[in-house]
């Protein structure tokens, strides 16, 4: 696992909602030191429903390739949470002369065939995020997904130990379609499995659906009304889906988990209607991926420092938020949250108690 020092740790900007975007191959773009060489490298996206892919991952990555190549071009495309369609865009960018693709699946079963169909091209395959693991890609750079739900479980079970709560626990876990989603679930069992509080039940939400999260818990709350001690959820979708349910059925908000470090899902912790969140490098990861993309199209081998799902890869490590060190974490040096976005006028005041300014 490659550690990453404090302050290049960022959070994630929600946006609204968006549109599946099918973006006409654009040029990266030339910068200051862009290396030589030219090509084609697409940059093939899965859903809409996590803000990320749209307002960082996809700018940083084409950023970066600019950087590296002023005569490459960028293909982006997001298949808003549709598997066939990701397929016929992987299909398209290879016909446009896509020499590598890097690709967060929106099915990680389905998405071998992308992979088979590409390698049978010489086209090279970077999984990026998501792991592919019935269909070795050329190279995998992620975050430690496992990590990042031990990493939650944990700290959501040391705080209700230490503040002697009592209950059980629900588990909202990611897509059942997504290998990243079966990591981290394996994650949060690591950490809760051994914990002493019993879990009563738990879900896997397809597509990463809040409003999906939402419904189940809302049924769970029904059911175990005044045994539920903490909920943790795979990321801040499910993380916010959940919140709402509690507040739907007007009952206390139990600590909550989360993962990726959302501006709605920062505002809720600053709010103490979520625990804890996950800030993850999204600029390292996306800069990563492209410099693995250019290796392969200049025929060099990427350096991995690990193997997964027999794929040479990059792992990043993630770093738990909450209220005690949100102040440095998102709003470091290299956070890309600004104040004024955070601390609305119906947040201010919790930012005041945090020494946010």
């Amino acid at each position: 696992m490659r550690k990453l020092p404090g302050f290049a740790l960022s959070g994630i900007l929600a946006l609204g909602a968006l549109t599946a975007c099918a973006e006409e191959p654009g040029t990266a773009g030339s910068a200051q030191g862009g290396g030589s060489g030219s090509g084609r490298v697409a940059f093939l996206m899965p859903d809409l429903a996590s803000t990320r892919y749209e307002q960082y991952d996809a700018p940083l990555f084409k950023k970066r390739m600019a950087e590296l190549c002023a005569d490459c071009k960028v293909i982006y495309q997001n298949a808003d949470s549709d598997a066939s369609l990701q397929q016929q865009q992987a299909n398209s960018a290879m016909a446009q002369g896509a020499k590598v693709l890097v690709l967060d699946p929106v099915d990680s079963g389905s998405a071998a065939t992308i992979v088979q169909t590409a390698q049978a091209q010489g086209v090279k395959v970077v999984a990026y995020d998501r792991p592919i693991p019935a269909k070795p890609a050329d190279f995998y750079v992620s975050f430690d997904n496992e990590a990042i739900g031990e990493s939650i479980g944990r700290s959501l079970v040391d705080h209700l130990k230490k503040t002697k709560a009592e209950g059980g626990l629900l588990q909202v876990n990611g897509s059942p379609t997504d290998a990243a989603a079966g990591l981290i679930k394996k994650g949060i069992h690591n950490a809760v499995d051994d914990s002493g509080l019993e879990l009563l039940a738990e879900y896997d939400t397809p597509d990463w659906s809040p409003e999906k999260a939402q419904q189940w818990v809302s049924g769970q709350i029904a059911q175990y009304r005044g045994r539920i001690a903490g909920v943790v959820a795979a990321n801040d979708g499910t993380g916010g889906g959940s919140i709402a349910a509690f507040k739907a059925a007007e009952v206390d908000v139990p600590p909550i988990t989360g993962n990726d470090a959302e501006l709605a899902a920062v505002q809720r912790i600053v709010a103490g209607d979520q625990y804890n969140t996950i800030s993850k490098p999204l600029k390292i990861v996306a800069e990563a991926a492209a410099d693995v993309a250019y290796d392969l199209m200049q025929g060099e081998k990427p350096k991995a420092d690990t193997t997964l799902f027999d794929t040479p890869s990059q792992l990043f490590e993630p770093t738990v938020v909450t209220r005690e060190n949100l102040k440095e974490v998102i709003f470091g040096p290299e956070g890309v949250l600004a104040v004024e976005d955070v601390c609305t006028r119906q947040y201010a005041a919790g930012c005041e108690r945090l020494g946010i300014k």
